[in-house]
């Protein structure tokens, strides 16, 4: 049964990790910023669009730190959905020590949202081969690329196996809720295409959709299953808490067909 839920506020997911999100009935497609906090420091991940600056923004307050303590602001890829509110962010923390991590793949596209004399900040997180710290937790990154797009990774922090996962495990929600719920036959169903009611055919139905190839797909998930993640954090739609249903999916969309351009009968 789902838990009765206040959406207008932060959500503490995993210690120090908070969804910072926006539930907008009207919309099929949630995005999920996230703000993580340890030892006085900061930082967010997929910041957000434009638009929805100032929810993610009063949401982060809500939660006790201050826009200084923000030293990091971290970027799957270069979607609008995620970097839109960047400068908003910059000039909001305006800290001297703020770092804007990317993979460099995706920098060359990130730097057009940033203004010229503030492109210094951005910074890559090849440079960070042992992990990166926040306070005292360790971030680990992870290439996926083409997982959407060429310079995709995911993020794992150690401390809680928490798995940012960009675009990968999202979905298009009509009937959202912040964690994913499975009913117990879902793990046996041979016609999950079909109904109607099955929160998986969203999420297959967006990887499909997304992601260019079904090599990529498998390539990223391959990557991922070597990690101990206990939450999967997706930008879009539910986050995955139960590990059953992690390895399940995982198992599920390796196996996925009619990927992007496979998907596509010549």
């Amino acid at each position: 049964m789902s838990e009765k839920r206040n959406y207008n506020r932060p959500v503490e997911v995993a210690s120090g990790i908070f969804w910072v999100g926006y539930n907008d009935p009207a919309s099929h497609l949630h995005c999920n910023p996230y703000l993580i906090v340890d030892n006085g420091d900061a930082a967010i991940i997929d910041a957000g669009s434009r638009p929805d600056f100032a929810i993610v923004m009063l949401k982060i307050l809500q939660t006790g730190i201050s826009p200084g303590q923000i030293s990091t602001l971290i970027y799957h890829h270069a979607d609008p959905d995620l970097c839109g509110s960047i400068l908003h962010m910059i000039d909001m923390c305006n800290n001297p020590n703020l770092k804007i991590l990317s993979d460099p793949k995706n920098n060359t596209f990130v730097s057009f949202y940033i203004e010229r004399d503030k492109r210094h900040l951005l910074k890559s997180i090849v440079d960070y081969p042992e992990g990166f710290k926040i306070g005292n937790r360790v971030l680990k990154f992870y290439p996926t690329p083409y997982a959407h797009t060429a310079g995709n990774f995911v993020t794992y922090d150690i401390q809680t196996g928490t798995l940012f996962s960009s675009d990968l495990f999202g979905s298009t929600s009509k009937d959202w809720n912040l964690y994913l719920e499975l009913k117990e036959n879902c793990y046996t169903c041979e016609k999950i295409d079909l109904c109607d009611e099955c929160p998986l055919r969203e999420i297959f139905e967006f990887h499909r959709t997304v992601m260019p190839s079904e090599k990529s797909l498998r390539f990223a998930l391959e990557t991922i299953e070597k990690l101990d993640a206990r939450l999967i954090a997706p930008q879009h739609g539910s986050l995955i808490k139960n590990k059953k249903v992690i390895d399940y999916l995982i198992k599920q969309l390796k196996n996925l067909k009619g990927v992007g351009i496979d998907g596509i009968t010549v």
